[in-house]
Parts: C-alpha cells; sequence; structure tokens
C-alpha cells in the first residue's frame, strides 16, 4: 500500500487543520500535534487494507511501498494551502514513520532518496520535485541531519559536492521557514 498523509492535507484534510481546542497552544505545539494526526492518519490506512485483506481471508504481509512528505510547494501544500511543506515536518513524519513501522516490524519504502526536478519540469516549486531527503545538489535535509553529525556520508558526494546540512546547519534558520497548520475554521473557507 501507499501512503501519503501530506497529499490528504489538502485532497482529505479532516485530521490536518488546527482543531479549536488546540488554537490557543503554541505554534510548535500545533506542528507537533498536526504531525502526530498525520502519521495516525497513516496508521489507519494501514489498518484499514489490513482489516479488509483478513475479512476477505487473505493471510500475506503488507508493505508500505511509498510513503513521503515534500519540502516545497507553491501550490496546494504551500503558504496559501494546507501549509503542510517544510523540511521540519518532513523530518517529524519521517521519524515517526520510522519509529512506528520499525517497532510494527513492518516494512516502509520511504520515498524517497534525492529531490527531482523532472518530476513537475514546468514548476521547479513544485512539490512533486522535493520528496527527496537530499537536495539535488547533495545536501542532507532536516530528517538526516543526525547521519551528517554521526558520519555517515564521510568520502561521499553527490555531483562532487560534499554532502552537508541544509540550512547551513542552522536550526533557526530552519524555523523561519515553517508553517503552522490552518486551523480547522481556515481550512472549511479555503475549501469553499
Amino acid at each position: 500500500m501507499h501512503t501519503y498523509p501530506y497529499h490528504n492535507s489538502h485532497y482529505n484534510p479532516e485530521f490536518w487543520g488546527v482543531p479549536e481546542e488546540e488554537e490557543a497552544l503554541q505554534d510548535s505545539v500545533k506542528i507537533q500535534n498536526a504531525m502526530l494526526r498525520a502519521k495516525q492518519f497513516a496508521v489507519r490506512q494501514y489498518d484499514s487494507v489490513t482489516n479488509y485483506m483478513k475479512s476477505l481471508g487473505v493471510s500475506k504481509p503488507i508493505h508500505i511501498g511509498e510513503t513521503g512528505w515534500a519540502t516545497v510547494s507553491n501550490g496546494f501544500y504551500g503558504p496559501t494551502g494546507s501549509r503542510a511543506t517544510d523540511e521540519y515536518k518532513q523530518g517529524l513524519y519521517y521519524k515517526h514513520l520510522r519509529d512506528w513501522t520499525n517497532e510494527a516490524g513492518i516494512s516502509c519504502f520511504y520515498f524517497e532518496a534525492f529531490d527531482e526536478r523532472w518530476k513537475d519540469a514546468a514548476n521547479a516549486q513544485g512539490s512533486e520535485n522535493h520528496f527527496g531527503l537530499f537536495t539535488l545538489d547533495g545536501q542532507a535535509k532536516y530528517p538526516i541531519w543526525d547521519w551528517v553529525d554521526k558520519g555517515a556520508f564521510e568520502g561521499l558526494s553527490r555531483n562532487g559536492n560534499t554532502i552537508t546540512k541544509t540550512f547551513g546547519r542552522d536550526m533557526a534558520e530552519l524555523m523561519e521557514t515553517v508553517l503552522v497548520p490552518p486551523t480547522q475554521k481556515e481550512q472549511a473557507e479555503m475549501q469553499e
């Protein structure tokens, strides 16, 4: 199965908007809670597939063939859309999904290693171009900054570029790019 809560933050957003009871919380908590809801959305999809297969008498392992989170969007997921897009949220989603699938023994293909400019060639800022854990030039995005710190990429390069962290390793600079998801009320107004 594939699961993309990222896309569903626009197309099926019931889990995404900040609920009224959370509106007074700090922005960082709103973001954390939204990403936990995104993980739960993926878990519910997985459970739904599992239950359906069981109802058919099928007893086979279910693999997550694709899941991921984009880091750039000038469309449905950017500042004028669901506000789901940024490296910080990608990092939270990556961690939540890896923790869950590793603990549950579920194989999961996190999509994808590198950004790909050809997916939406006419729109460089299109989300489909930015699902990678690395930028095109080989910078490690926030979800794998710790791997850079641990030396996992020593001696490796991409197009001649040494593997470094995005945002010059500056967490404060990264956080300046993070948008809080809209409230559920704002979300409803966007859908009208």
